[in-house]
């Protein structure tokens, strides 16, 4: 492993594991009222095409804490979308 993508793994989970409060806290409390649904939406389309450019360069910290925050993310996003309100 060069230091570049040591650099790279150690950004990519501090990224990703900045997730996990959240989303346990989604999960525990079933409140998703104070997030916002367009950022929730557009965050994790984002990262799914950060996904995609991550395996496009073959580059494992951009795959892997892409794929990590995905899950995470989406997670969030699907709790939003099922605990609205009309």
């Amino acid at each position: 492993m060069t230091p570049i993508d040591f650099l790279g793994y150690v950004a990519a989970t501090l990224t990703t594991v900045a997730f996990i409060p959240q989303a346990w806290r989604v999960h525990r409390t079933r409140r998703t009222e104070d997030l916002s649904l367009p950022m929730f939406a557009l965050f994790t389309l984002g990262i799914a095409l950060w996904l995609a450019f991550g395996y496009c360069l073959h580059s494992g910290p951009v795959i892997y804490s892409n794929s990590l925050t995905l899950l995470l993310a989406g997670y969030i996003l699907w709790m939003k979308l099922r605990l609205r309100r009309p």
